[in-house]
């Protein structure tokens, strides 16, 4: 097993000479690199040595509660008591009150370090978000200090059995009771619906308050918590996965919980966005980091192992080889150039100046970065050969960790049509503008980029003249995907002064259309 490295300097190179984070009026250079190494570190030596261990060990369901792996529990007690569950929370609340951006960082560590531990506390932000903007002073003094301290995780209850990305058909319902709600229904998929390691969980539940005929109109966001609730909620099961095997994936039963309407109801659906969009930005920074860390294992590995030899006669390392070269190249430029695209994404976020260009690029984002990093995970699988095939090495848990990332958070064929469609027409093609404004900004008068902006216009004129564009979605995200990447490689080449970088700059902008996703 090759320990586990966080790419720290390449995360500051990333946030600050391409995506420009100075720009931000409270971006601290000094502060965020001590944080994010301070963050490295800890992950480093308590998150990832337990990771292999708690993937072999996996979760299991006893007398209706979740029991986590072994270590599990100490090591999120060190989160906690470390600050890191309020990085991003309000001082007022006991939080950091740091950048969304450093918290970018720390996300992307963590979920190389330990992907499974990382999904069972990282609503959390998104719960402390959803709470200042529609919960009541009460909900938030409830909740907020709690989530910040690590004395409760949160979880996204949205999948039903029959409603996983239709949400119009979700049949939990919310109905009143005095001044109070009570919820009935059955959820699945929900990731650390029940676990060990904190000593509460607050649900926000997406229940149906309207009638069945209202589809998403009539959807209403509650809270309940695991110890408010008691014996009203009950875990069903918990599923056999592929991979994340120390994330409980929990299947879930309400039966008439005691619940609180947060926000307007009826709006549920508005409130839920605020958990759903933070999500994605993460899965897409999940993706990155499968990738990175496929690449540091592939890279490790090839440059160590002993294999044939060179023309002179002397012994060759792996990667001296072509063949290798060529995977390891790619494997790097994924995980850089995915990475930076979601930086820019997220300063474009934290700068508020563009909103449409963000809603634009957030499904981009999450499209490309997740299949990134399967890919760099099979890449890295095919450079060790039979050991990538073993779990020795760990790039198989790597492999089966990512691929979840193209199916959560919005499978990746409704970002692909999504793009295709609300992408191009909202607000009147606002955001489609903005992202073409962005990839000259990116790719300065590189004609290979110029170029590629030219097609894509063309072919965003005939999506929206189609009368159905859903049949070129996949093809024009992927294009649409492609462009940003090799416009983000183009400033990548720019600003490094890394040889290296220019050679992968080349390769990238030189290799045929479309990179495979």
């Amino acid at each position: 097993m090759i320990p586990f490295t966080a790419p720290v300097d390449d995360i500051l190179f990333s946030l600050h000479d391409v995506a420009r984070a100075d720009r931000l009026p409270d971006w601290d250079e000094a502060l965020a690199s001590e944080i994010i190494g301070h963050f490295a570190d800890f992950a480093e030596g308590v998150i990832a040595p337990i990771n292999a261990t708690g993937d072999a060990e996996g979760c299991r369901l006893e007398n209706g509660r979740v029991k986590m792996p072994e270590g599990f529990a100490d090591a999120f007690r060190q989160l906690a008591d470390g600050g890191w569950q309020g990085l991003t929370a309000p001082e007022d609340f006991g939080g950091m009150g740091l950048s969304p951006v450093i918290a970018s960082a720390v996300s992307e560590i963590f979920s190389g370090a330990n992907h499974a531990l990382q999904m069972v506390s990282s609503l959390v932000p998104a719960a402390v978000e959803t709470l200042l903007r529609f919960g009541t002073e009460k909900q938030q003094q409830d909740w907020i200090p709690s989530l910040i301290s690590g004395e409760t995780l949160s979880t996204m209850c949205l999948t039903e059995p029959g409603a996983g990305s239709d949400l119009g058909r979700i049949r939990t319902t919310g109905r009143r009771d005095g001044e109070a709600w009570r919820l009935n229904g059955e959820k699945i998929f929900i990731s650390g619906g029940d676990q060990d390691i904190s000593d509460n969980i607050l649900h926000l539940v997406l229940a149906r308050t309207g009638a069945p005929d209202t589809g998403v109109k009539g959807l209403s966001l509650f809270l309940c918590d695991r110890q408010g609730a008691g014996d009203a909620i009950k875990i069903t099961r918990i599923e056999e996965k592929l991979g994340l095997h120390a994330s409980p994936t929990c299947q879930m039963a309400f039966d008439d919980t005691p619940a609180e309407l947060i926000g307007v109801e009826g709006e549920g659906l508005k409130a839920m966005f605020t958990v759903m969009n933070h999500a994605r930005i993460d899965v897409s920074l999940q993706g990155v980091a499968h990738a990175a860390r496929a690449s540091a294992i592939a890279t490790a590995y090839a440059g160590e192992r002993q294999q044939g030899r060179k023309k002179d006669g002397s012994p060759a390392m792996l990667s001296d080889h072509a063949d290798v070269r060529r995977m390891l190249d790619e494997q790097r430029a994924l995980a850089l150039g995915s990475r930076a695209m979601c930086h820019v994404a997220l300063v474009e976020m934290a700068l508020g100046e563009r909103p449409a260009l963000v809603d634009f690029l957030t499904p981009v984002c999450k499209l490309f970065s997740s299949e990134a990093g399967i890919r760099a995970a099979d890449l890295g699988i095919q450079v060790l050969g039979g050991y990538g095939y073993l779990t020795e090495y760990g790039l198989s848990q790597v492999w089966r960790d990512a691929r979840i990332t193209a199916i959560y958070e919005g499978a990746n064929g409704i970002h692909a049509l999504t793009t295709a469609t609300r992408g191009l027409r909202l607000e009147g093609g606002a955001g489609a503008d903005a992202f073409s404004d962005l990839i000259g900004e990116l790719a300065g008068e590189e004609d290979e980029v110029i170029t590629l902006v030219t097609a894509w216009q063309d072919w965003r004129k005939r999506l929206l003249a189609a009368d159905d564009p859903s049949e070129d979605a996949h093809n024009f995200s992927v294009f649409t995907a492609n462009l940003f990447y090799r416009a983000i490689w183009c400033r990548i080449g720019a600003v490094s002064e890394d040889p290296a970088m220019a050679a992968l700059k080349r390769r990238v902008l030189s290799a045929s259309l479309p990179v495979r996703l």
